[in-house]
């Protein structure tokens, strides 16, 4: 285990908050210490707590780090904010939302910005709240942005989604339940010393829904030990689905398959690649890519020389606009599909839908304004 990770599983903030930094930041080195990380995960409750904005999430959040704490409990808070357009940074921070709890070693709460990202959480929430996990904490709670109906992403991260209402809802129930109404296991009237409580609590059963209903008023403390109990309970009942589902989130990393090289003459360069003592182990045309490859294994890597067969092949493009060289980097992944579509609801920009191609192997490129300039081709692993 290298030196940051053995400081995290020991309980050094500093060190969480610096790998935390660089995971949000999508660091390599970074996700790879998450990786070795991983294997000390699976005993935090995973709790989202989202809501209209107004709803008093943040002081729900702030009230139940009290009431956890009173038990003993470790929590991290993930509060994601909207993202600052000077900066791109949280435009809320940490500091000025729970300035009560920064003395105190058994809370770490971390401000991130959406930087564009639709859903409610930031790109970067999932993997944040597994480090959160491994480091040892006993509760991870994310509170999302507060963006109304849009914010059904927290699913895929939370084992319990808090819905949070206000009283003066009324008939809004009703118009906001086919989002974020429908995802939640639990909903808390908070503010709910104001006029109209008993009235979405009312609407919320008239709609059908059977999960708990509890009322706060988190600013005074009032009905956070019950949220607690009821989220525990929730947990309990859900946690073998959940962390069915939040281990499987975890996709194993993907690795180098080759890189696919323009040539202008294949058979010149494969004399190259042979005179460095590889050798062509397979030679075939691409109809649909108009395309001449050889495949050439280099180790664990293969190198791809493609050689266009006409004047409109994407090679042949490529090849007028920039000579030979480097064409794309492929990229071995163990679930393709599931690959193409976490791209796709972060709005990765795709070339093709899946479909086969050298060698038989299902793939998909995406363009290099998504990857930071270079063609990536996703490919589906081999079972054999």
């Amino acid at each position: 285990m290298t030196d940051l990770a053995q400081k995290i599983r020991q309980g050094d903030t500093r060190a969480l908050a610096r790998l935390a930094t660089g995971i949000e930041n999508r660091d390599p080195k970074a996700l790879e210490t998450l990786r070795e990380l991983q294997a000390a995960g699976g005993h935090a409750r995973l709790v989202g707590i989202t809501g209209p904005p107004g709803a008093g999430k943040s002081t729900l959040v702030d009230a139940l780090a009290v009431e956890l704490r009173k038990q003993g409990k470790t929590i991290a808070i993930l509060a994601v904010d909207p993202s600052s357009r000077a900066s791109g940074g949280a435009i809320l921070g940490d500091r000025i939302r729970m300035q009560q709890h920064h003395a105190d070693p058994g809370i770490f709460i971390r401000s991130m910005a959406t930087r564009g990202t639709i859903g409610g959480v930031a790109r970067a929430t999932a993997d944040l709240a597994r480090l959160m996990d491994a480091a040892g904490r006993d509760y991870v709670i994310i509170e999302t942005v507060g963006v109304g109906q849009d914010e059904i992403e927290i699913t895929s991260v939370a084992q319990v989604t808090v819905v949070v209402l206000v009283p003066g809802m009324g008939d809004d129930v009703q118009a906001i339940k086919a989002g974020i109404m429908e995802i939640g296991d639990i909903f808390v009237i908070n503010k709910s010393d104001r006029p109209g409580a008993e009235r979405v609590e009312l609407e919320l059963h008239a709609e059908g829904f059977d999960c708990p209903v509890l009322r706060t008023v988190a600013t005074e403390g009032k009905g956070i030990h019950e949220l607690v109990e009821a989220i525990e309970k929730v947990g309990q009942a859900l946690s073998p689905v959940n962390r069915a589902r939040w281990q499987a989130e975890a996709p194993a990393p993907p690795s180098i398959d080759h890189l696919g090289i323009a040539v202008n003459n294949l058979a010149d360069s494969i004399a190259f690649y042979e005179s460095l003592g590889l050798a062509v182990a397979n030679r075939e045309t691409i109809l649909a890519e108009k395309v001449d490859v050889a495949m050439l294994p280099a180790g664990d890597v293969r190198m791809e020389l493609l050689q266009p067969t006409s004047r409109d092949s994407p090679i042949a493009k490529f090849l007028e606009k920039r000579g030979p060289g480097l064409h794309h980097v492929a990229l071995r992944v163990p679930d393709l599909n599931a690959a193409v579509s976490r791209l796709k609801a972060r709005g990765a920009r795709l070339l093709n839908e899946p479909r086969a191609g050298a060698g038989g192997h299902i793939y998909v490129f995406v363009h290099p304004a998504s990857t930071g300039g270079v063609l990536l081709e996703l490919i589906q692993e081999s079972k054999h």
